[in-house]
């Protein structure tokens, strides 16, 4: 039996898969899903191991090939078959490993890991990481009263968001809840700390930067380019690592632009 993922889905069209960052949970695109849901059969998950989903088995490594062919499984099981696929930092990454084996019809990915270019850019990332972490188990009774104040959420969510005060309080302590009990989050970093995207991905596939993102920095989009040649590369501008919060009617461009792409590729190619 494959490992069960929990998911939302809204809205009709063709299938739209979105897939969160480590340590996120499928809210983190809450921001988009109604305006998604308007032109697509949106489908938000949780990886295994984060939010509402249950881990992979013991024994069970949390790679990239498996985190494919978990998704691939509960696909098949949804009734889609080669959605277009959205990722955010680890979501980005696990969208082009989907492009690069032919289970997506487009990508779109939001600050994607996998593409350190020094040790500077992997302990960037580590110490964020790390720190969002460790802050996750601070006592709700200490969070909840900074959290009342715009000043507040936006000092505390400053890792992820430029603009965290846009967050409702429970979404901040959900979130927080959700990183804090996320079994996946160490194995899955550990993993990742050494993992480097270097596959070529044959459909249309758009790499969006957030110019402000504090874990995966702007830098990194240099080398996205150089490894993804004739992909769409666009900046996000005043965004942090997680942009949907920060810019969500961007974010819905960027996607239309993309599936836009692969609708004019087939019919050309029909």
């Amino acid at each position: 039996m494959t490992t069960r993922l929990a998911h939302t889905r809204k809205g009709s069209g063709e299938p739209l898969l979105l897939i969160h960052g480590i340590g996120h949970r499928r809210q983190a695109w809450d921001p988009v899903l109604d305006r998604l849901a308007e032109s697509y059969d949106v489908i938000a998950i949780d990886l295994a191991g984060f939010g509402e989903s249950e881990p992979y088995p013991a024994g069970t490594a949390y790679t990239m090939d498996n985190a494919c062919r978990i998704i691939g499984e509960n696909l098949e099981e949804w009734g889609v078959s080669q959605p277009h696929v959205v990722g955010n930092s680890l979501g980005g990454a696990i969208a082009l490993e989907m492009g690069a084996r032919g289970m997506a019809r487009s990508v779109t990915a939001l600050s994607p890991a996998g593409f350190f270019r020094n040790v500077g850019d992997r302990l960037v990332a580590l110490f964020a990481l790390i720190l969002l972490k460790l802050s996750s188990y601070l006592p709700l009774a200490v969070v909840r009263p900074a959290l009342r104040s715009a000043a507040g959420r936006r000092l505390i969510g400053r890792t992820l968001y430029v603009n965290g005060d846009r967050i409702p309080v429970e979404d901040f302590v959900g979130d927080a809840l959700a990183l804090r009990n996320g079994s996946a989050f160490f194995p899955t970093f550990r993993a990742g700390f050494t993992y480097r995207f270097t596959s070529k991905v044959d459909v249309p596939t758009t790499i969006a930067w957030a110019t402000r993102d504090q874990v995966l920095v702007y830098g990194q989009s240099g080398l996205a380019q150089e490894v993804l040649p004739d992909a769409r590369h666009v900046a996000l501008p005043h965004c942090g690592h997680v942009p949907m919060v920060d810019d969500p009617e961007l974010i819905v461009r960027v996607i239309d632009t993309t599936v836009a792409e692969a609708s004019e590729s087939e019919e050309q190619a029909a």
